[in-house]
């Protein structure tokens, strides 16, 4: 369960919390047509709990959680696969190591809670990862609580603030919080993609994301 927001049965969030076993594909019991499902559908299919903490929230605000929620699932699933002991692989010299890459999660759920709660900085010197991309996954994991509690509980008028963002390389200006929410959820997914490359090249067998994959095929 996500602290103050429930978008996970009991089921899932047990799921989601136990170690992935990366010996060979996980065998998926939803249909194709399930699983194509617009991101977001298994957190709206959650039932009356998730519906009760959602109800009053804004529609901006419900639009982002959902989203969120549908790519936290895959997030954590991508960093169940990548292979332990391979935490410092990098394919190419001028490539981060997967470690660093995996890290770029939780700096940004930070981010998001920063800007949430009226707390936003650019901060200059961003804390070094943990030594292991599991070590990661549970601070990922920890974070994405803390960003759905600080998002449900922002005041609306918030999201339409400003603050001072990247704008351009080398170039600060005025950026609005709701569209800082969705430059770092982007932006993860963006990573997570490089991550699932890592993944492969490091022996890992690649999960199913938005689809099949080679190794968790649908038929």
């Amino acid at each position: 369960m996500i602290r103050g927001l429930r978008l996970f049965s009991l089921s899932e969030e047990a799921e989601m919390k136990k170690p992935r076993n990366t010996s060979r594909p996980a065998r998926r019991k939803a249909s194709p047509s399930r699983r194509l499902a617009r991101p977001g559908r298994a957190a709206a299919s959650a039932g009356p709990s998730r519906n009760r903490k959602l109800a009053g929230i804004s529609e901006r605000k419900r639009d982002y959680l959902e989203r969120f929620a549908g790519e936290l699932e895959r997030t954590l699933r991508v960093l169940d696969a990548f292979p332990p002991g391979r935490d410092d692989f990098k394919p190419h010299e001028r490539s981060g190591a997967a470690v660093r890459v995996a890290h770029t999660f939780v700096k940004e759920n930070g981010a998001v809670v920063r800007a949430a709660r009226g707390e936003w900085t650019l901060q200059p010197n961003m804390p070094p990862p943990p030594a292991t991309v599991a070590e990661v996954r549970e601070a990922y994991a920890r974070g994405a609580r803390d960003l759905m509690d600080a998002v449900r509980e922002m005041p609306e008028s918030r999201l339409d603030e400003t603050v001072q963002f990247f704008t351009a390389p080398g170039t600060l200006g005025p950026m609005r919080i709701h569209d800082v929410l969705w430059l770092m959820l982007l932006d993860s997914v963006h990573h997570r993609g490089q991550l699932s490359v890592y993944v492969r090249l490091a022996g890992g067998k690649v999960p199913s994301i938005y689809g099949p994959s080679a190794d968790e095929p649908w038929r």
